[in-house]
């Protein structure tokens, strides 16, 4: 698989612990049971519960600190603030600069703590046939992603560490809002919402092994392209495929259906 290097990015500190990845097809999945003692849970609801007959192959959740320098921008706004801090000091006008000192910190103490919700309350889950994404720190929401509805999937990594996110485009016209993903969407995609991964660690080996259960529904043609924080444009970014066998994938109108998404 042709994967995009990113021109550059932020640094994390070393990986924490994850999920292994199945070794291989004799893979048994993950315990079904153990998705309802790892953050939120689904109660049995068919959107957040893999069926009996549904392989578990992995199971994560956003990095807290990389989640709030890349979706609540906490870097940028520390900079800001801090730019702030320092021109009033530079005017002679030490209230001011105090002043903003204390909201700069106080603004990014609260966009962690939302960031640490945020990551509490999400519990991604990837079986054979479908992505599920349970979210949702004020009301929680199960999103049900069948992989056959994938018609592209972008990669980013952040610096060299390994962490990343990946961002789905999704056949049919039951689209999925932004307000109800975020902050698990690709940003500047309002028109079309594309559901993302955000912050997970080893993205790249998990985008080997999404791309490779994807293709047991059909080949997709554009795979794991580099993901551009741009505004949305009408084409997609980067040009090399990872498409197992090189041919396109096969036919999936925008009328098909099977994505869904509810509160809990």
């Amino acid at each position: 698989m042709a994967l995009m290097e990113p021109a550059g990015g932020v640094t994390d500190p070393p990986p924490a612990a994850a999920t292994p990845l199945p070794a291989g097809s004799g893979h048994d999945g993950l315990d079904h049971a153990a998705l309802e003692e790892d953050g939120p849970k689904a109660f049995g609801d068919r959107l957040g519960t893999p069926a009996a007959d549904e392989k578990v192959l992995w199971k994560g959740r956003p990095t807290i600190g990389l989640l709030a320098r890349t979706a609540f921008h906490t870097r940028t706004l520390g900079f800001y603030m801090a730019a702030l801090t320092l021109i009033a000091l530079a005017t002679g006008n030490t209230n001011a600069a105090i002043v903003a000192a204390v909201l700069g910190v106080v603004l990014i103490a609260l966009l962690h703590v939302l960031a640490w919700a945020s990551a509490r309350t999400t519990l991604y889950i990837l079986t054979d046939t479908r992505l599920i994404m349970r979210i949702g720190m004020a009301i929680e929401t199960r999103i049900n992603i069948p992989l056959k509805q994938v018609i592209a999937a972008d990669l980013r990594l952040h610096g060299t560490t390994g962490y990343g996110d990946i961002a789905f485009d999704l056949a049919g016209d039951r689209l999925l809002g932004v307000a109800l993903l975020w902050p698990h969407v690709r940003p500047w995609h309002f028109a079309r919402p594309q559901p993302m991964l955000r912050a997970l660690p080893d993205a790249a080996a998990l985008a080997q092994l999404i791309a490779a259960t994807r293709a047991q529904h059909g080949a997709i043609a554009r795979n794991l392209t580099e993901i551009k924080d741009t505004a949305a444009t009408t084409g997609h970014t980067g040009t090399q495929s990872a498409a197992p066998s090189g041919r396109l994938a096969p036919a999936l109108h925008r009328g098909d259906t099977g994505f869904e998404g509810a509160p809990a």
